[in-house]
């Protein structure tokens, strides 16, 4: 089997569930070795979100895919527990950080589309912002040295979307379009020194929250579209996890720095498909309808 990342490390932030555990496990699938941060842990208890997933989990199934798993419970808005982090990560691996993806968010409950920002919690929006924003700044500045004193190394910023459109709730839309931003601006100051960033859309994401909004499981998720007709095309967590891996793996990925790409363009164009070997095509699919 083909490992084009054996020798890479990476860190996925936010990687307990979700978008996240799919770019840790298909980074694993890949042959590297993936810390897996978050802040639910089966040996320390769970976030405040309280879903079951735990970072442990996720990096079991890195290793089940052949990667090399590491669990750290990480609260990524304190940059005293991040800082630590890498510098445990710099120790362990000689130095070596080759591929950060940025995916702290756990922003869900507190989202609410249509409903006027006026009218939206103040309390839920701020700390929307330091989830979804803060965060991601606090856990570049302490990685970004370890791929610069290497020249090497790819930032991803996980957003929602491709396009400038209003993303229908205020405090979401600065969260989701800053990272957009943030990708550009690390982009420009990284490129000097050969580490490339870009931002990455999913489609329609079937993650375990998804799954148990519908009622149903991965097994049985079609029994949704009736419920929601754009459910079809809906891809699952393994369809953002390769298009990683495959940015990964690309040796001229610096010539993409600053790039907003998507997981139905980057199939189109890497090769790679949803684990049932479909090509989900949310961007199409949305100019559609």
């Amino acid at each position: 089997m083909e490992r084009p990342l054996e020798d890479k490390v990476a860190v996925v932030a936010g990687g307990t569930r979700g978008a996240g555990r799919g770019i840790s496990v298909e980074l694993g699938a890949a042959g590297a070795t993936v810390y897996v941060t978050g802040r639910s842990s089966r040996i320390a208890g769970l976030s405040p979100i309280a879903r079951p997933e735990t970072i442990e989990e996720t990096a079991e199934m890195v290793e089940a895919q052949g990667g090399r798993g590491i669990a750290v419970r990480v609260d990524h808005s304190e940059p005293e527990q991040v800082e630590e982090f890498f510098e445990r990560v710099g120790e362990e691996q000689n130095g070596r950080l080759d591929i950060l993806v940025n995916d702290v968010w756990g922003g869900e409950s507190l989202t609410q589309f249509d409903t006027p920002f006026w009218e939206l919690s103040l309390e839920d929006g701020i700390a929307m912002l330091r989830q979804g924003i803060e965060t991601h700044i606090i856990t570049s500045y302490y990685a970004a040295p370890l791929m610069v004193r290497r020249k090497s190394g790819l930032v991803l910023e996980i957003t929602d979307g491709v396009g400038s459109g209003y993303r229908g709730s205020l405090f979401y839309d600065l969260v989701k379009t800053s990272m957009i931003r943030l990708a550009l601006a690390q982009a420009v100051e990284l490129r000097q020194h050969e580490v490339a960033a870009l931002a990455l859309t999913p489609g329609f994401l079937r993650s375990e929250e998804m799954l148990e909004h519908f009622g149903v499981s991965e097994a049985t998720w079609r029994e949704a579209i009736q419920k929601d007709p754009h459910f079809a095309v809906s891809e699952t967590p393994s369809y953002i996890g390769r298009a990683v891996a495959a940015l990964a793996a690309d040796p001229d990925i610096l010539n993409r720095t600053g790039e907003v790409v998507s997981t139905w363009q980057l199939a189109k164009e890497y090769g790679f498909t949803d684990r049932d070997g479909s090509r989900p095509d949310w961007g199409s699919h949305m100019r559609e309808h």
